[in-house]
């Protein structure tokens, strides 16, 4: 494809002769990424992609295990960590592993990226109170946001640029059926055996990933450590510190001023309030100034497209993961339907993402080219809001089954457009890093659609509720609807159809704000330039893309 014999993407990444083949045997060098064979390759991708799975599963498995969860240990206000806990962990760690990838090795990051997601995972299912259960969602999101980001910068090894499209297409057909399928999931074992269940019955297909990828993950790509001490001093600890302390103090202001309902002069307002900020600033000024392999590379925040696409999978993230955590409180609250027919209610949004995924990578790889898909199908999920945003206790069956199709069908053509445009403006040496970018920005969306979204439906559900509410003890009665959804089947009609009410004015409001987010991040694109996807990969090879640190 490239003239004058200049390496290209295709060549080997290291020196072995022509038809040499992979061997098990010690004495012959492991091929690259390119060389390996096509049943090596179906190994790799099963192993990874059921991790994926997995990880996708978790990050909206709790919603409808809430009241059971809550029911168990008697706190239902501190049940919205179990969803921030695993998000704030995955936006923590998910950029790390773009440098642990070139670090370890794409073996040694994916494996620890499943230890540490299959240790969290055994300590959800045997915790013994909502603390210990959160701090285990952490773990587990640890791992769950490695996952991810080994998967992608594997996938991108092992393929062109134009065929990238196509496999992270199928690749995402598997995250979006875990994410649509965790609430009809979460819902149906929890009915079944139990909460605790949904979290067990996950461990032998995570041990079943580890030993695929153990197997089959034995090519080598250029710049993999010497040692376990060459690994410990690559690693950014302190950016991924700063990091954490600052999303953590973020998340705990919302959830104490909002959630809670505390004063602006309480100690635990104001030093979140405080800590944000500074912790922000720390941020930066680490990975510009201190660290050798920084989670965020400088280079690419002095770069047009990378900081484009970052805002856009910051703000398309928002949108989904607001509409997502959210969606089935409408059914289960506003409709009083059971916690399995609420997460049914999510399989539409997993068959749209998984035909978008899919969709976005065939376009892509039939034409060469990403912007027109994105601009065409990435103002859908603005559409898919604003019907949401609509939708009424009488809207009736068409409206409250596919209105969310559009956006899940728009959001996974966003995303999957999104990765491929950014990787064709940058050099192959960057490829890791830039994954892990643009997978910083999308976990701190998460994060965030999460949190703002929570304030904002606590903050507009006590407003409703103040309105529709007197009677002598409504202070107690307010904290109780607002603490637990089970406690309104309690309530007598009258009272219960003010609650009723009340949840639907503040989920409407997150479907709002995710309408408004998407929009941002559609206007956030509009400035990318297009490529040929055959020429930018050509470029790449003769090196025509500079790559910094």
């Amino acid at each position: 494809m490239v003239a004058n014999n200049l390496p290209t993407e295709r060549d080997p990444l290291i020196n072995k002769p022509q038809n040499t083949l992979p061997s098990t045997h010690h004495d012959v060098p492991s091929p690259g990424p390119l060389d390996i064979s096509k049943s090596t390759r179906r190994g790799i991708l099963a192993g990874i992609w059921m991790a994926q799975f997995l990880g996708a599963l978790n990050s909206t498995l709790v919603p409808t295990m809430m009241p059971a969860i809550s029911s168990d240990f008697r706190k239902f206000n501190q049940a919205s960590w179990l969803g921030t806990a695993y998000l704030l962990a995955t936006c923590t760690f998910t950029p790390l592993y773009g440098r642990l990838c070139n670090a370890m090795g794409r073996k040694g990051a994916n494996h620890l990226a499943i230890s540490l997601a299959v240790a969290g995972t055994i300590g959800c299912g045997l915790s013994r109170n909502m603390e210990t259960l959160i701090a285990a969602r952490f773990v587990a999101g640890m791992g769950g946001g490695g996952i991810f980001t080994t998967s992608s910068v594997i996938v991108s090894d092992m393929y062109t640029l134009r065929d990238r499209g196509l496999v992270q297409g199928v690749a995402s057909c598997f995250n979006g059926l875990g994410s649509g399928l965790g609430g009809l999931f979460g819902g149906l074992i929890t009915d079944w055996l139990g909460w605790r269940a949904a979290f067990l019955v996950q461990i032998p297909f995570y041990f079943l990933s580890f030993l695929l990828t153990s197997y089959n993950l034995r090519y080598v790509t250029p710049g993999k450590s010497k040692g376990a001490m060459d690994v410990l001093k690559r690693t950014d600890y302190l950016g991924s510190l700063t990091l954490l302390i600052f999303a953590g103090s973020f998340l705990l202001f919302l959830s104490m001023r909002y959630n809670e309902s505390l004063p602006w002069s309480d100690k635990w307002v104001i030093v979140p309030v405080i800590a944000t900020p500074v912790f922000v600033l720390l941020f930066l000024l680490v990975e510009v100034f201190v660290a050798s392999d920084p989670v965020l590379s400088p280079s690419m925040l002095r770069q047009k497209v990378p900081v484009l696409l970052g805002i856009s999978n910051f703000l398309s993230a928002t949108c989904n993961f607001s509409v997502n955590f959210f969606f089935p409180v409408w059914f289960q609250v506003v409709m009083l339907e059971t916690a399995t027919t609420s997460g049914l209610h999510m399989t539409p949004n997993s068959i749209a993402t998984s035909l978008g995924s899919v969709f976005a990578g065939w376009m892509m790889h039939k034409t060469g080219r990403y912007k027109a898909i994105n601009l065409t199908f990435g103002f859908f999920p603005f559409v898919g809001a604003v019907l949401l945003s609509r939708m009424r206790e009488d809207s009736g069956r068409l409206q409250s089954w596919l209105s969310i199709i559009p956006l899940g069908f728009g959001n996974a053509v966003v995303f999957q457009t999104n990765l491929i445009a950014l990787l064709a403006h940058l050099p192959e040496s960057q490829m890791a890093t830039g994954t892990g970018f643009g997978a910083l920005f999308r976990g701190i969306g998460q994060v965030g659609g999460v949190a703002v979204s929570s304030a904002l439906f606590q903050t507009r559900l006590d407003a409703a509720l103040r309105e529709r509410i007197h009677s002598t003890n409504a202070e107690e009665l307010i904290l109780n609807i607002r603490h637990s959804s089970n406690f309104i089947r309690t309530l007598p009609p009258a009272m219960q159809r003010a609650a009723r009410d009340s949840y639907a004015i503040g989920l409407r409001s997150v479907y709002v704000l995710a309408a408004c987010a998407t929009l941002a991040a559609y206007l956030a694109r509009l400035p990318i330039p297009d490529q040929d996807l055959d020429k930018a990969y050509s470029r790449r090879g003769q090196g025509a893309v500079r790559g910094e640190r």
